[in-house]
C-alpha cells in the first residue's frame, strides 16, 4: 500500500511540475515581444513562480527518489523510475544554474529601459527553459511507463 501511495504522489507531483513547465512554454513564448512587454511579463512570472515551482520540483524529486528506493529489484520498473529521478534532477539543475541566475538579472531590470543585450538574455533563458521542459517530459514519461510496466 505504501508503494502505491508513493507512486501516486510522485505521478501527481510530476504532472503538476511538468504541466507548469508546459504552461510556461505555451504562455511565455517571447517571440515577437518588445523589450518592455518581455520584461514586464517575465517579472510577473518570476514573482509568481520563482519560489513555488522550485519547492514543487524538490518535492517531486524527493517523492521520485523514494519511489526508486521502493522499486529496487524490480528490473525494468526500477530502471524507468531511476531514469525519471535523473531527468527530474536535471530539470532542477537547469532551473537552479541556468534559468534562476537570469531571473535574478531580469527581476532588477526596468521594463521601460531593458539593457541593450536583453534579447541575448531572453534567448538564453528560453533555450534553457526548453531543455528543462524536455527533461521534465522525459521524467514524467518514465514515471508513467514505470507504472504501466508494473501493471503488466
Amino acid at each position: 500500500m505504501l508503494e502505491a501511495i508513493i507512486n501516486f504522489a510522485a505521478l501527481l507531483l510530476a504532472a503538476l511540475l511538468v504541466g507548469s513547465m508546459f504552461s510556461v512554454w505555451l504562455i511565455f513564448d517571447p517571440a515577437g515581444l518588445d523589450g518592455a512587454t518581455y520584461v514586464t511579463q517575465q517579472q510577473l512570472a518570476i514573482r509568481t513562480l520563482n519560489v513555488s515551482l522550485p519547492i514543487l520540483g524538490a518535492t517531486t524529486l524527493l517523492a521520485t527518489i523514494v519511489e526508486a528506493a521502493l522499486a529496487r529489484g524490480t528490473g525494468l520498473r526500477f530502471g524507468l523510475v531511476l531514469a525519471a529521478v535523473i531527468a527530474i534532477a536535471l530539470a532542477g539543475l537547469i532551473t537552479r544554474f541556468a534559468n534562476q541566475p537570469i531571473n535574478a538579472l531580469v527581476a532588477a531590470w526596468k521594463p521601460e529601459m531593458p539593457p541593450l543585450d536583453w534579447t541575448q538574455w531572453r534567448d538564453t533563458w528560453w533555450h534553457w527553459h526548453l531543455a528543462r521542459l524536455v527533461c521534465g517530459l522525459a521524467g514524467l514519461s518514465c514515471l508513467i511507463s514505470a507504472t504501466l510496466v508494473d501493471r503488466s
